[in-house]
């Protein structure tokens, strides 16, 4: 049985950065889930359904020309138990800068802690994608500045009918 990697992330949008990790966690596993984490405190600019869209139209071609599954899903509960509950043993983590890999460390060892099992896999990010957040994509989105350079095509579209006035 293949290895089985899940991808946690709010995904609100998707941008260059998450597709930079996708290509490199495709080539770590049989099969990929991404997971759009689902949390009732927050007010995400798209709705699940949206972001699930979103990932399946630019990351589904990248899972096939590596000949990985691609799975899309939901949670809202512990990412390890979201990795148990879809036969996942590998937790992909994107690392920016220092910041992410102090606070990605401590969510790794939390993680250890909880399922031995499953290991946390970092991946730097490529020095073109480093500055990217969705935060600030959708700060610039929202300006009405050019955010071409940072999301695919087709997640720009979205983010500017989003922010039409």
């Amino acid at each position: 049985m293949p290895r089985a990697a899940l991808y946690a992330g709010s995904f609100d949008p998707v941008t260059n950065g998450h597709l930079d990790v996708v290509r490199h966690a495709v080539r770590l596993s049989g099969r990929l889930v991404l997971a759009i984490g689902i949390h009732p405190g927050k007010a995400p600019l798209f709705n699940a359904e949206e972001r699930a869209a979103m990932l399946q139209e630019t990351c589904a071609e990248i899972a096939k020309k590596a000949g990985c599954e691609l799975k899309v899903t939901t949670f809202s509960d512990l990412v390890v138990t979201a990795a148990k509950r879809e036969g996942a043993d590998i937790l992909i983590r994107g690392l920016r800068d220092g910041t992410d890999l102090d606070y990605e460390m401590q969510m790794a060892g939390m993680n250890e802690a909880m399922a031995p099992d499953i290991q946390t896999v970092f991946l730097p990010a490529s020095p073109m994608v480093r500055p990217i957040t969705a935060t600030l994509v959708r700060q610039i989105a929202s300006m009405g500045g050019d955010i071409s350079h940072f999301v695919p095509a087709s997640v720009a579209v979205r983010l500017n009918k989003k922010f039409s006035r």
